[in-house]
Parts: C-alpha cells; structure tokens; sequence
C-alpha cells in the first residue's frame, strides 16, 4: 500500500506545472483519473481501482481535445444568388470534462464562423457553419484555389475545468467563452490549423468543365449530395456541364457527367438540347454517348433546329446515318417548317439530300415562308446535282409544282439568275437548245422577254 502512495506522489510531482495544478489538462486530467486510486488508497472497494483503469483505457492521447466530423474537411456548396456555406462538428474527446473552443477565419472579410466559441460537455458535439462570403460584383464569385481552399482556419480549445452546463442534447454555451481563455498564460491552449474547405456547387464544376479537369471534376460530383442534381448545374450564360463538355470535344467529360445521372435532354438557354449541340458540330462519339442515355433525336421545344437538321445542314453524314439508324424522323419540321431534306439541299448536301430520300423523306414536303419543296431550294442555289439528284428519285412529278407565289422550281432559278441550270431537269416541258441555231422553245404562258432576259439577245424564239 505505501508502494502505491509513492508511486502516486511521484507522478503528480513530475507532471505538475511551476503555478501548480490546475493549469495544464494533461494535470486536470490526471487528477480526475486518480480520484478512483486515491479511493482505493484509503480503503474502499477493489472495484474502485478496476473503475480508475476503465476510465484510463477511454481517455485518448492528449494531442487534441476536439475532434472533427466527419473529417477536417469541410464541403462548402457555391450556388449564385444563394448563401454559400458547410458544416463541420465539433466532439469532445474528453469522458468527464466540458471542453471550450475558438475557431476563427484567417481571412474573416472572405468568411464567416458560427458559433465562433463555445463549451462543449464531455463526448457531446456542436455542428458549426462556415460561411462563404462572395466579393461584390463585378468581381468574380469563385476564390481563386477551388476546389481545395487554400485558406486557413485555426481551432483553440482548452479544457473548461467548472465550467457551468447543463445536461443533455443542449450541452453547450455558445459564443460565450472570454477571449483570455485561449491564452497560454492562463491554460494550456491546444490548436489545430488542419481544417480545410472543399467547394462544390455549380459554379466549380462550370469552371472545371470549362478548364476539361476530369480528375476535379469526379471528385467535386462524388462530394455532392446527390440531392442537389449537380450534374445538371448550368453556368452564369446558361450552358449545362454537358454543352460545355461538347463545346471542348471531350466524349470522355459527357460519359463522366452522364454517370451522375445527368438530364440527358436538359436544354442551355438557348433551347438547345445537348444532342442537338453535339450534332451541330458533328461529334459522333458524344452523340452516341447521348442516344444510349435516351437522348430524344425531336427538335426541343425552344430550339428552331433538331438534331437532324443540324447534321444535314453541317453535312455530318455519318451522324445523319446515326440519327436515322436511333429513329430519328427523316420529315419532322424545323421551327420554320423546313425539313432535314430541305437544309440538305440548300447547303448543297448532295450525300446527306441521298441518305434522307433513302430513309424514306418526303420529297413533297414543303416549308418556309415561300412554301419551297427541295427541288425549289436547290433550283434557287442552282445545284443543278442535286436537282437531277432529286428528281431521279421521287421528285419528277413535283418538277411542275409551284410555290406559294405560283411560282416552279425552274421559275426560281431563273429568278435567282441560274441562266446555267438545266431546263430539263426541273421542268416537264422539253427545254430544247438546237446546235448551230442555238434557238429556246419558249415555255406556253411565259414572255418571249423573260426568255431573252435568261438566254440573251440572241436567243430568241420563233416570232
């Protein structure tokens, strides 16, 4: 017994600070933890002495009094017009004493902390929330470092030895604690500069799609809650992860953000949906990553082209066929009433004007203010291939039809000064030019002047 009693005295002798006890945790504690022995020493149960080595195996190694759920990192979502904020907790390690904290920003203009202080009871926690505090416009609303934050914080606690709580889930006096309490002539201050910011929100994720950081990207989705949508997020000009992923080419960027279960038909704000962007600039490989999402091949309601009718305008062929193949319909109208068959024409797509007739397009169809059918709008661009082109397959019976201005497909490209197109191909009447004599039959119901306006003084027909 006296063995136990020296042994006891020398170690709160080799521990205890110059001002005595009381002043250091690792003394608090230490007295704490021996009120079981001291039991033991004047003659109480044995089970006192068991109680003082329970009590010690609990105790963690006295480096920190605070630890921080669920990490040292905090995940801060960035959304414009929203407060910007993420939450850390705070748990007391210690079993039988309040512990006081104080955390506090480097850079306080930029963030904000509540509770900056407060007591928390022994094993209880206390969710604290960082605020993002975004300069004024004009100046950018993202720091500078994301998404790792290269600002710093700094964590204080000492042990509130006394310290006035109450028990229960509201264990804690916040914003209370004096300011000289975190100061190393009073207690032993234990500080922790490892909290570090993580931001998420759609703002990050547009710069790092912009920027094409695959790696930052994944990471900044995985530490999203999957509430949010994030991979829907659309920039400050209304473009969606995916438009700026096909804006770059990277197939790579549109699979990663389709496997967050991204809106496959979410349009940006010009009404345009993604597989329409990806077929205006004839990016096959992201097209097919979209039409295995179920990417619709109709035109979006705010857009005035569908995905066909970028493709056959632009003389994507291979994705014309790859639109087709997915069931696109080769006669749905642009906005202006126009077909895919139609554009085809116009930009002279003889290939695409081909593909179209054979996927069973209308060759009747009719569009546009003027009520053109394809052979109007390749007589009016004096595509003399095409023309033939058409009327080889299926457009021979339309070589008389007329415009909403009465008007025939040769009628239009003699108006568009096409003195050059072939009569035959885009009239059932025989446009015969006689060798040696040069001579113009002129068409019934049209001016022997019209005739010389379009073949010149010296072909005029028979008086």
């Amino acid at each position: 017994m006296n063995a136990v009693k020296k042994k006891s005295a020398l170690l709160l002798s080799s521990t205890a600070p110059v001002g005595g006890f009381g002043e250091s945790p690792a003394v608090d504690t230490l007295i704490e933890l021996l009120n079981p022995l001291s039991a033991f020493i004047n003659g109480k149960p044995k089970g006192s002495l068991n109680l003082w080595q329970e009590e010690t195996k609990k105790h963690h190694p006295m480096d920190r009094l605070i630890g921080l759920e669920p990490s040292n990192r905090v995940t801060v979502r960035i959304e414009p017009g929203k407060r910007c904020y993420g939450c850390l907790t705070l748990r007391n390690v210690m079993h039988t004493m309040p512990v006081a904290y104080r955390l506090l920003p480097l850079n306080r203009p930029r963030f904000n902390v509540r509770p900056e202080t407060g007591i928390i009871a022994p094993l209880a926690t206390l969710t604290v929330e960082i605020t993002y505090l975004p300069p004024p416009p004009p100046a950018p609303l993202l720091p500078e470092s994301v998404p790792e934050s290269d600002e710093s914080f700094f964590l204080d606690s000492v042990v509130a030895a006394g310290a006035s709580v109450k028990d229960g889930a509201s264990f804690s006096s916040l914003d209370a604690v004096p300011a000289d309490w975190f100061t190393a002539k009073k207690k032993q201050v234990f500080s922790d500069s490892g909290i570090r910011l993580y931001f998420v929100g759609s703002a990050v994720l547009s710069r790092l799609v912009a920027d094409g950081d695959m790696v930052k990207v994944r990471e900044v989705l995985e530490f999203s809650d999957r509430e949010w949508h994030s991979a829907d997020s659309v920039d400050a000009r209304g473009q969606t992860l995916l438009h700026l992923a096909i804006s770059r080419g990277r197939a790579d960027l549109v699979q990663l953000i389709l496997e967050f279960d991204a809106n496959v038909n979410a349009t940006n704000l010009a009404g345009r949906s993604a597989l329409e962007a990806a077929a205006a600039v004839g990016e096959v490989l992201i097209a097919e990553l979209l039409l295995a999402r179920g990417a619709s091949t109709r035109r979006s309601q705010g857009s005035n082209w569908g995905p066909l009718h970028h493709s056959a305008a632009a003389g994507h062929l291979e994705l014309l066929q790859l639109l087709l193949l997915h069931g696109a319909a080769p006669d749905l109208p642009a906005a202006d009433g126009l077909t895919a068959l139609h554009l085809a024409a116009e930009e002279r797509r003889k290939e695409c004007v081909a593909t179209l007739l054979s996927a069973g397009a209308l060759a009747e169809a009719r569009g546009g203010a003027a009520g053109y059918t394809a052979l109007h709008v390749a007589a009016s661009t004096g595509d003399e291939a095409t023309a033939r082109l058409l009327v080889e397959k299926g457009c021979a019976g339309l070589r008389e039809a007329r415009d909403s201005a009465g008007m025939t497909a040769y009628d239009v490209a003699a108006k568009e000064g096409h003195r050059g197109f072939s009569y035959s191909c885009v009239s059932g009447r025989l446009w015969q030019l006689q060798r040696g004599k040069e001579r113009l039959e002129p068409r019934r119901g049209q001016s022997r002047r019209e005739h010389r306006r379009i073949g010149g003084t010296g072909m005029d027909g028979p008086r």
